[in-house]
């Protein structure tokens, strides 16, 4: 069963908002076995979005369509749907009762205007989808076999229909195949050198499973995907796959995505170890600390972060030697590990990170090269740095550095 995503707006296609509904509603849809075949992003426009649906229906089962159902002139998907189906527009009494409810309840110093009161109006032949987060209701409507679903573009409110209205209705209404995914993340490894590790495993493996690489940086991920009628079918064959490949790289897969990553699992490893974590950043400027607090109870494990981006700051404020500073350079291992060790010691953690490296696109306070990078974890058992060369594009040096610095602190996690 496939299904295509059509995103309503210009604001998308000028750069001014991110598309980040298809991402979602394409992740929820392949969990009930529905494939996203195309994503296509389109103007508020009515020969556009006809044309868009028209082509849809002919190639796809379900159409989920998103954005142009505000109560503002520029939206006006749902005339051009009535246009599509040959429909009209009917005020629905349950959808204006709920209106009225939400702005007497969140809204109530703000008069109803027609435009607000126009939001319940619907095509005749639509199936309502109830939108408890908003006034724009969700629609489902049929022609031709094809099922096309409109639902409004701000993101948590078509959360909440794909969630509780959309996935529900296909389940009831659809016979799916089963689809199953499993990410496999490995570092320190690069994409060539990979594939040649397990191009043999890769060539045999069955036609109901693809394999696909997703590189970044400093890490690849692997994604098994497999797909048939059967579930427990599915499941064993993917289980005898993924058994197949941690026997040959199992020296450089750190663990497994589902939804869940390196700083999720991090995150758990602290918590289940009643440990702490503390971090001095330098070029990295707090990067590393804003991916691991991004994790829901935080907390629990980390004390905080010293941003020491000057010298000075590194000496006052961290305690790292002057000697060692003029002796190896800001830039170096010896006070990677000085500053590990002091803000360990200053923040009363278990572990802590820190970095130090030239990001570019000059050297700064080092003759080091631009790309230098060294990072060091302090344990209870002591400190160990490492020198990386991350290239000469400033934002891949962080973001490398950031993906290397969770990876070494994961492997010395686990190994209390």
């Amino acid at each position: 069963m496939n299904a295509e995503i059509i995103t309503i707006g210009d604001e998308i296609l000028i750069g001014q908002i991110v598309d980040t509904n298809s991402a979602f509603i394409g992740k929820e849809l392949n969990k009930i076995g529905v494939s996203v075949y195309q994503i296509t992003s389109i103007q508020d426009e009515k020969s556009h979005i006809l044309q868009a649906l028209k082509d849809a229906e002919s190639r796809v089962d379900i159409v989920i369509i998103t954005g142009g159902l505000g109560p503002t002139k520029d939206d006006i998907t749902k005339h051009t749907l009535c246009e599509y189906f040959d429909d009209s527009l009917v005020q629905n009494e349950m959808v204006l009762d709920h209106v009225k409810e939400l702005f007497k309840k969140y809204i109530s110093t703000s008069p109803l205007l027609q435009v607000n009161i126009d939001q319940a109006l619907v095509p005749s032949k639509a199936t309502i989808l109830h939108n408890a987060n908003g006034t724009a209701p969700g629609m489902w409507m049929t022609k031709n076999n094809t099922v096309f679903v409109s639902l409004p573009g701000v993101p948590f409110e078509m959360k909440y229909l794909i969630t509780n209205e959309v996935v529900p209705k296909i389940q009831k209404e659809f016979n799916r195949p089963f689809i199953l995914h499993k990410t496999i993340i490995t570092y320190g490894i690069g994409e060539s050198a990979l594939a040649d590790r397990i191009s043999e495993w890769e060539e045999g493996l069955p036609s109901s499973v693809k394999l696909a690489y997703l590189p970044s940086l400093g890490m690849v991920r692997l994604r098994l995907s497999a797909k048939g009628a059967v579930q427990e079918g599915v499941e064993a064959v993917m289980a005898s796959e993924t058994k197949k490949l941690y026997l040959l790289i199992d020296d450089v897969i750190y663990g497994e995505e589902d939804d869940e990553t390196i700083e999720a699992v991090i995150a758990k490893l602290l918590t289940s170890k009643k440990m702490t974590l503390s971090m001095a950043e330098s070029f990295t400027g707090g990067t590393i600390s804003e991916h691991l607090t991004a994790i829901p109870g935080a907390s629990a494990y980390f004390k905080g972060c010293l941003v020491s981006y000057a010298t000075e700051v590194k000496i006052n404020v961290l305690n790292v030697p002057k000697e060692v500073v003029k002796m190896h350079s800001v830039v170096s291992a010896q006070v990677a590990e000085a500053m590990a060790i002091n803000v360990r010691k200053l923040l009363k953690s278990d572990f802590s990170i820190a970095t130090t490296g030239n990001a570019g696109p000059t050297k700064g306070d080092s003759n080091e090269e631009v790309g230098s990078v060294f990072i060091a974890v302090a344990t209870p058992k002591g400190v160990y740095s490492e020198k990386f060369m991350m290239g000469s594009q400033r934002e891949r040096v962080v973001q490398k550095s950031v993906n290397k610095a969770l990876e070494m602190l994961q492997k010395e996690i686990s190994k209390f």
